[in-house]
């Protein structure tokens, strides 16, 4: 059943573009050979054979884009407010004190998932869609839990099928973008920042 569905997801593309492809040219096929018997104008009946297949399939994909980008610019990144050295400086001898397990435990919490790291640290990941012209928001926090002071912070913003995590098989796979630019890049920043507050592993 896997191997099946594993076929559909890879073949789905493929199949969906070609049948896009034959409806482009079916469409101005017919547009242009009205054209020609009425005596109109070729290109122009050819275009309105062209938007007819392209408007109801594309119509969201460039204002998808182009607000991707947006928040992308306006929005996304990796902020560091206090460095592991800021921190044990200000908070002397505790570091060493704090200790982590292999597998950390998750809990649930203000509209997202918590994972406790150690005694004093907690990583907060909150998922928000998905919002308008199929956009989702993605927020991962590093919080001290005695001051609930927020040690840095990643934001990014991913677009179609909930950051291709849903099981579901995408209908517009060309809608499909995980992060922003670069987001995959500060991504692993933000977890190697992580680890340098996990503590001693028990």
């Amino acid at each position: 059943m896997k191997d099946i569905l594993g076929l559909t997801v890879l073949a789905w593309p493929l199949t969906l573009s070609v049948l896009i492809l034959l409806a482009f040219v079916v469409a101005m096929s017919i547009a242009t050979g009205y054209a020609k018997r009425t005596g109109r104008n070729k290109w122009r009946w050819g275009l309105i054979g062209f938007l007819v297949v392209y408007l109801p399939i594309f119509w969201d994909w460039i204002p998808t884009v182009v607000t991707h980008q947006y928040y992308c610019a306006t929005e996304a990144g990796f902020w560091v407010y206090k460095t592991p050295e800021q921190w044990k400086s200000e908070n002397p001898g505790v570091m060493e004190g704090l200790t982590t397990q292999r597998v950390w435990q998750h809990d649930h919490a203000g509209g997202g998932d918590v994972v406790h790291i150690n005694q004093r640290f907690d990583l907060v990941y909150k998922k928000e869609g998905e919002l308008f012209l199929h956009r989702w928001r993605w927020q991962r926090k590093l919080v001290d839990t005695k001051t609930n002071e927020t040690l840095a912070q990643y934001v990014d913003f991913s677009t179609g099928n909930g950051f291709i995590t849903s099981p579901d098989i995408p209908l517009k796979f060309w809608m499909q973008n995980g992060y922003c630019y670069g987001g995959r890049d500060k991504a692993i920043k933000f977890g190697e920042l992580t680890i340098q507050f996990k503590g001693v592993e028990k």
